[in-house]
């Protein structure tokens, strides 16, 4: 075939070929966009397409009916989607309850966990809502088998895998219901003994655990931003650091030319001409830097109305300058729990063994 039959039939490849930036803030539907620009994959613009999920929805509604409940990497977001679709009456009038996978659920933010994971949603008991993970686990052994045989071959192997799957399933059927059964008698003996203990303990009610839960949202949306005062309060602290650190710098500037200056130094004087022009540049360098911290300074000064300047490891210092940290903290803390989680759901694609899967790597990386 040509080039030109071999491009259409290739729609791989988008023709997009600059990065596109997102817009807005960093929201829960970009977390899961982690295995490249989705410009650039098909199979993301696929599930990132709205129809596809209505029309799964749609299905099970019909055939779950009334008081449902489905677990969806993006449930947060989709939700809106849904209301707003043709089916989104018929969503609400069976009662449909979304939510995100216990899984994908941590690298959401708290707030969006408070809302939509299942430890927080009644009736969901143990359900983790991750049952498409177990499945693709399972189905994950097949890459080896059938990475090199045709595709009549590699489409009769997965179908022969996934209706073994549905007869084991329904075989042990009865042991998982009989297992799980027993599992929450446990669990409900065994909780409701140490919840008493808590409550008596603590002279709670269970009211008290339900107010819990809605002052924790509360807290978290306050936090969505900071009081502008604390926010130049901590940009103070940090001023004054970076005032001190382009003070120090200024004075290391001086001492190092002075020192060029009066030292007596043997050699050519084209080096000597050298070294004197760039202890100067140094110094004038340092003071220009020193002038701007200084009236970046005295401008957050005349908005907080600070008459005398904090010193550093002062009271009211220490005070922002630990917010600041905890700031930072708590920033690189959810960063941390997003990424370790993003990085477990890919190893199971990146560990697949005999399928080449490090040879290719290395060829792309040549």
């Amino acid at each position: 075939p040509s080039q030109s039959n071999l491009d259409v039939q290739d729609d791989w490849e988008d023709s997009v070929t600059e990065p596109v930036e997102f817009e807005g803030s960093f929201n829960c539907t970009q977390r899961w966009r982690n295995a490249g620009p989705e410009q650039r994959k098909k199979m993301f613009s696929v599930f990132d397409d709205a129809k596809y999920p209505l029309a799964l929805m749609n299905r099970l509604l019909s055939v779950y009916g009334v008081n449902g409940g489905c677990a969806y990497d993006i449930g947060c977001a989709f939700t809106k989607t849904l209301a707003n679709s043709s089916i989104g009456p018929l969503a609400k009038n069976l009662n449909l309850r979304m939510m995100v996978g216990a899984f994908h659920g941590h690298a959401h933010n708290q707030r969006c966990q408070l809302d939509w994971h299942p430890m927080y949603i009644e009736g969901t008991g143990l359900t983790e809502g991750e049952g498409c993970e177990h499945i693709f686990s399972s189905s994950n052994d097949l890459a080896w088998s059938t990475r090199h045989v045709s595709p009549f071959h590699r489409q009769q192997t997965i179908e022969e895998h996934f209706a073994f799957w549905d007869q084991d399933k329904y075989a042990a059927l009865s042991v998982f219901l009989r297992n799980h059964y027993r599992e929450v008698l446990t669990l409900i003996h065994e909780l409701s003994v140490e919840v008493s203990a808590v409550k008596k303990a603590l002279n709670l009610t269970d009211a008290d655990f339900a107010q819990f839960h809605t002052d924790e949202r509360s807290y978290l949306e306050s936090l969505k931003e900071q009081p502008l005062n604390d926010r130049l309060h901590i940009c103070y602290v940090q001023v004054l650091d970076d005032l001190a650190e382009q003070r120090l710098e200024w004075d290391r500037a001086r001492e190092a030319a002075n020192q060029a200056l009066t030292r007596v130094t043997v050699g050519d004087i084209y080096q000597i001409n050298a070294a004197l022009s760039q202890a100067r540049i140094r110094v004038d360098t340092a003071y220009t830097k020193l002038q701007h911290a200084e009236t970046f300074t005295g401008h957050i000064e005349g908005r907080l109305r600070i008459e005398e300047r904090w010193t550093i490891g002062g009271d009211e210092y220490n005070k922002y300058r630990e917010e600041a940290s905890l700031q930072k903290y708590r920033t690189a803390l959810d960063e941390l729990e997003h990424l370790v989680v993003m990085r477990l759901f890919e190893l199971s694609k990146l560990s697949l063994s005999s399928t080449g899967k490090q040879m290719i790597l290395h060829f792309e990386g040549n």
